[in-house]
């Protein structure tokens, strides 16, 4: 626990120490003194007949990632104040050894940690800070840090995704839009585009733009004009009809491929909007999840489903990719159709229209499409007998941030789930979810899952683990989440069930 003595600077270093682990009765886990969650207990969670479902570590603050070495030790990462929706708390790495050790490996005080993966010795993580993500690389044993990439535009609304390593030894990577809805719009000011006011998206490919500006009220200068922006520009530049962008390896939507020490990076896919979550199954095939429109401001998309994506160039040997994947950012929903189209007209602000003249071609279709708002985070495939389900692809839905992208009521209970997905199929079922529909809060008494954010199986393949973000208060204009609130669940195999 910390004390709110000192300042920032005392709360920082306070923070910064040796992580401690108690161990405690199931007893305690039911009257806890965070008040935003004062109670975590499994029987309120559901899973299949044959499973079973516990807590392993509570009181985590804003836990993004998790990645296993090896030997069992499982490392997670805290994503500290990089939303400026939570308080201020610094980033960590902390590895939770198989005896229950836990310790911090590393902080990032420019930066927010987001995915994690461990390889031959080495710790990689993705962080989100600045007009830039990065990846960086830390040496397990003499704790050195590395920065591997540092280019990945950002400054804006999505997130790093990854790292994962494939079976051809190769990190896959990927960075989310700058802009929220394809352009930089005001409601951006409230997350970081304040910070970064030139922050802006960039291309993967050579793209001409149509011109189509948006105009909005400038919101750091009172009772000022209208300004108006434009596609792949900062907040109050506008675009020109007919103007060419050209497209850059370093690109906003798009995923990578490079080898373990940061050499031969090649652009595989762009047009992600959040391609939070990257898995590869056992036959080495790229999957990466993407996240919907929201359904308000300048360019409101309605019901654009949540996806899966097969990324094709991933099966192409290492620097042979001559043309990325566009999978359809800022102009196409998860389903293929354009935003604009009557499928997709919003209840709630200005209806979108074309920003590109002559896209790419259209990757695609989805594996798998799921209904809009329920937030896909990270995943991972079964590789196990042991466990079941062999095969099938572990998502995790963070949950609904209705009525804050939304004010459909049927959204304010999607998501709060682990998935198993069938992606050859394209077929989803819930595999671990609340009694009740929706997060823990949304229910008095209950102490079960709140926001799913992780899943990773252990290396025997006997058990998979949850990471829970924790609880976060939503309104129709804000989010905030709070400290101290994350849980890191593990779910094992009984008997019976499975397939």
């Amino acid at each position: 626990m910390t004390r709110k003595n000192g300042g920032r600077e005392e709360f920082a270093r306070q923070t910064a120490v040796e992580p401690r682990a108690t161990r405690v009765s199931p007893e305690a886990l039911r009257a806890l003194p965070t008040s935003a969650r004062p109670r975590v207990d499994a029987r309120d969670i559901q899973v299949p007949e044959g499973y079973r479902v516990e807590p392993v570590l509570v009181g985590l603050s804003f836990p993004c990632g998790m990645g296993f070495a090896e030997d069992g030790t499982l490392y997670l990462a805290e994503g500290g104040t990089t939303w400026p929706t939570r308080p201020w708390m610094p980033s960590r790495l902390l590895s939770l050894e198989p005896a229950g050790n836990v310790t911090l490996v590393a902080t990032e005080e420019e930066a927010g940690f987001r995915g994690v993966a461990v390889k031959e010795g080495a710790l990689y993580a993705t962080a989100k800070g600045g007009y830039h993500s990065r990846v960086v690389r830390y040496d397990l044993k003499t704790r050195e840090r590395t920065v591997l990439f540092d280019k990945l535009p950002d400054g804006g609304w999505h997130e790093p995704g990854g790292p994962v390593f494939g079976p051809d030894g190769l990190m896959y990577f990927a960075q989310g839009s700058v802009a929220q809805q394809g352009i930089i719009e005001p409601s951006g000011w409230t997350v970081d585009i304040a910070r970064h006011p030139r922050a802006h998206d960039v291309p993967g490919q050579d793209v001409v733009l149509t011109g189509d500006n948006v105009w909005s009220a400038d919101p750091v200068i009172p009772y000022s004009d209208v300004v108006e922006t434009g596609a792949f520009k900062p907040y109050a530049v506008p675009a020109k009809a007919g103007e060419v962008v050209k497209g850059e390896l370093w690109c906003s939507t798009g995923l990578w491929r490079a080898k373990p020490d940061g050499t031969q990076p090649e652009l595989l896919a762009w047009g992600l909007r959040n391609p939070y979550g990257l898995a590869i199954n056992e036959e080495g095939e790229l999957y990466v999840c993407d996240n919907d429109y929201e359904e308000k401001g300048n360019r409101a998309v309605a019901e654009d489903p949540d996806r899966v994506w097969h990324v094709k160039n991933a099966r192409l040997p290492h620097g042979s990719v001559r043309q990325p994947e566009w999978f359809g950012y800022p102009d196409f929903a998860g389903d293929g159709l354009p935003l604009w189209h009557e499928k997709h007209q919003p209840n709630r602000g200005t209806a979108a229209r074309a920003l590109l003249r002559d896209p790419p071609p259209l990757s695609g279709p989805a594996a798998v499409l799921l209904e809009p708002h329920g937030c896909l985070t990270k995943m991972d495939f079964c590789r196990s007998d042991a466990f079941g389900f062999r095969g099938e692809l572990f998502l995790c839905q963070w949950g609904t941030l209705a009525p804050l992208n939304t004010t459909r009521p049927e959204a304010l209970r999607r998501g709060f789930k682990v998935l198993r997905v069938d992606v050859k199929a394209g077929t989803a079922t819930p595999f671990l979810h609340n009694r009740e529909p929706g997060p823990a809060s949304a229910h008095p008494g209950s102490g079960g899952i709140e926001r799913p954010v992780d899943c990773k199986f252990h290396p025997d393949g006997r058990s998979l683990y949850v990471l829970d973000f924790g609880a976060v208060a939503v309104t129709r204009n804000t989010m905030l989440s709070y400290a101290h609130t994350g849980v890191l669940w593990r779910v094992t195999r009984t008997g019976g069930g499975g397939a």
